[in-house]
């Protein structure tokens, strides 16, 4: 009786199998555009790949008609047994597949340096991602993957994205798939990107499926599927898949709980990711775990940010009152970690908001510093009943201050020069180049003391070869002299050095065309007006 269950079961698990690859050989020989695979590293990439490689591998040399790319996302932060584990697999299907003499070729999409996480975080002052804004998924995943794609539609006119989603791994992603789908078509419409279609060739198969045929079938670039398993089981967490879609990124959820994610990432809590591998053993992976948690908990402090955007823009949050014993309290609301938290309202300097500029003036305050100096803006709101009511309001957060950006920088050096990859010698947090794009960045923003290289070489010791065309325009003395010129006659010196840095880049050029643009972009911040005489 027993037997014949498991023999039914497995027969339907080979019948799913089967059905799979008649249908993928189907869709490969109906026309001549061709396909990017989108592969992570997870389970259900892994299926679609193999599906994919045995299908092709059963046809004939003449059949064998057009390109099969298989591309990788490497975020640069990706957690590192993963990446390791991934590129030995890209190399696997690579060398097989030319054994094979199959159309396959494998890739490696990366985001450009100057939209990397730490460009972006160090360099530009970005606040690390959580839920309410998740930058980091569209410049490290979604961007370069589309732009591998947008290469390949400009080539071939069309391509098929062919993606390892399936219907059963949330509601959400069921109807996401369906919605997309046309009746009778194997292949549906990229909802953002024109002349690139998308197949899922799994897409009807349960996650049970999905482990019957990786443990049953041995992968045939000799990859160990059992392996991969134990990873699962280990972990107790999904895959990050290769999103190369913009609406169904919130469907795709965090990966900060996968082991195939960022070890770095913030969107979580907790990262259970990187503390599994530690529980697994992997001790060395220690430092990262603490400096994520560190970052994490940074984020919201208002001491380690500008209080105004990037674009000097300032704006307003508004904050709720509540009675505490009969004393009025400010509410800091729970976010992320922090938790919720009643401040006495007498505590705060109270501002009027049309007093604001004088107030910031006489005292002397940069907006741009670490000093958060307990402003509680005041201000008058009509009601639809003609009420007038008193509201409180706190200036907004904006990047992180240059003081925190150094502070990230070093810990994060440091971290690097202390930690052993077991498995790669040469295994670097930050590249050379996302540090020499900081470097530039900084000194854009006036940061003309040029700390990076003396920091990078404290804490991992050798030298590197700095563009002499990025030094500073000023040495300290000369830096001292500007400041005290812009005390004497009340001129901002971050907007002074911010013309400076304008007028350096587009120095050289014959034609100087957006130099009167940026310079009136510069001129135009908030936060100038705001503390101008």
């Amino acid at each position: 009786m027993t037997e014949g269950i498991i023999s039914s079961l497995f027969s339907k698990e080979m019948q799913i199998v089967e059905d799979a690859k008649k249908q993928i050989k189907l869709a490969y020989k109906i026309d001549n555009r061709p396909w990017v695979v989108g592969y992570s590293g997870g389970k259900d990439s892994t299926v679609v790949v193999q599906l994919i490689f045995e299908a092709l591998s059963e046809l004939s040399r003449e059949e064998l008609h057009k390109k099969v790319y298989v591309i990788s996302s490497d975020t640069l932060v990706e957690t590192p047994l993963i990446i390791n584990s991934i590129n030995q697999t890209l190399r696997r299907i690579q060398d097989e597949a030319l054994l094979r003499n199959l159309p396959i070729e494998t890739h490696k999409v990366k985001p450009i340096i100057k939209q990397s996480f730490w460009v972006n975080i160090i360099g530009k002052g970005y606040p690390t991602p959580n839920q309410q804004f998740r930058w980091c998924t569209d410049r490290l995943k979604i961007d370069p993957a589309n732009q591998f794609i947008m290469d390949k539609v400009s080539s071939f006119g069309e391509v098929i994205m062919v993606l390892g989603v399936r219907e059963d791994e949330s509601v959400t992603r069921g109807n996401v798939i369906r919605s997309h789908t046309v009746d009778g078509k194997l292949f549906m419409r990229h909802s953002t990107l024109s002349n690139a279609y998308v197949y899922a060739p799994i897409r009807s198969f349960s996650l049970d499926d999905v482990w019957d045929y990786l443990l049953n079938h041995p992968c045939p670039w000799g990859d160990d599927n059992h392996e991969l398993h134990r990873l699962y089981q280990d972990s107790n967490s999904g895959e990050c898949p290769l999103i190369i879609d913009k609406t169904i990124k919130e469907s795709a959820g965090s990966c900060g709980n996968s082991r195939f994610g960022c070890w770095v990432c913030t969107v979580v809590n907790e990262d259970k990711a990187l503390t599994g591998f530690i529980q697994s053993g992997h001790d060395w992976m220690k430092p990262l775990l603490e400096f994520r948690n560190w970052l994490t908990s940074i984020r919201d402090d208002r001491t380690r940010r500008m209080k105004y955007r990037m674009n000097g823009q300032i704006y307003y949050n508004e904050v709720k009152i509540e009675d505490i014993k009969g004393v009025p309290h400010v509410l800091i609301p729970k976010k992320s970690s922090r938790a919720k938290q009643h401040v006495p309202l007498e505590d705060y300097n109270h501002v009027k908001k049309e007093n604001l500029k004088a107030y910031i003036s006489e005292h002397n305050i940069d907006l741009s510093e670490a000093n958060d100096h307990n402003i509680l803006v005041t201000y008058e709101e009509e009601l639809l009943d003609g009420q007038i009511v008193e509201k409180y309001a706190q200036l907004g957060l904006g990047p992180f201050t240059i003081q925190t950006r150094k502070e990230i920088l070093e810990k994060l050096l440091t971290v690097q020069s202390q930690l052993t990859h077991p498995d790669d010698p040469y295994y670097e947090l930050i590249s050379i180049d996302e540090l020499k794009a900081i470097r530039k960045i900084w000194f854009d923003h006036g940061e003309w003391d040029d700390p990076i290289p003396e920091m990078h070489k404290k804490a991992i010791g050798n030298e590197i070869e700095w563009e002499l065309d990025d030094r500073p325009l000023f040495d300290k003395e000369q830096v001292s002299d500007l400041e005290l010129l812009c005390d004497q006659y009340k001129v901002d010196i971050n907007v002074v050095k911010k013309l400076v840095s304008i007028e350096k880049e587009y120095s050289g050029l014959r034609v100087r065309r957006g130099l009167m643009e940026d310079i009136s972009k510069a001129l135009k911040q908030d936060y100038l007006h705001l503390i101008e005489k």
